[in-house]
C-alpha cells in the first residue's frame, strides 16, 4: 500500500525558513522521480520542484533560488528546504511522484505571515 507522509510545515514570518519532509512507503522509491507540489486556497495544485531518480532537480520560476529539493533513498524520504519565504508561498504542500501518479497524502500546511 502506497503511503506518502508529509511533515515540517508551520507558521513562519516572511523571510523565514522551513524544511519539509516526505516519507514514502509501498513504492520502489529509489527509481521514482519525485516532486513537491502545493495548493493555495482557491488555486489549482501546482508542481513546485522535482528531482529525478539520479538527483537532477528542476524548479518552478517562483521558487528558484529559494527552494531546494533533495532526497535520501536509504530513508525513502524527499525534502524541500525553503528559505526567504514569502506570503505567496502559503499553501498546503504535498509530495508525489513526478509526474503525480500516486495517491496523495494529507499534505503539510505552510503559512507565511507576519
Amino acid at each position: 500500500q502506497v503511503q506518502l507522509v508529509e511533515s515540517g510545515g508551520g507558521l513562519v514570518q516572511p523571510g523565514g525558513s522551513l524544511r519539509l519532509s516526505c516519507a514514502a512507503s509501498g513504492i520502489l522509491f529509489s527509481i521514482r522521480h519525485m516532486g513537491w507540489y502545493r495548493q493555495a486556497p482557491g488555486k489549482e495544485r501546482e508542481l513546485v520542484a522535482a528531482i529525478t531518480s539520479g538527483g537532477r532537480t528542476n524548479y518552478t520560476d517562483a521558487v528558484k533560488g529559494r527552494f531546494t529539493i533533495s532526497r535520501d533513498n536509504a530513508k525513502r524520504t524527499v525534502y524541500l528546504q525553503m528559505i526567504s519565504l514569502k506570503p505567496e508561498d502559503t499553501a498546503v504542500y504535498y509530495c508525489n511522484s513526478f509526474p503525480a501518479q500516486l495517491s496523495w497524502g494529507q499534505g503539510t500546511q505552510v503559512t507565511v505571515s507576519a
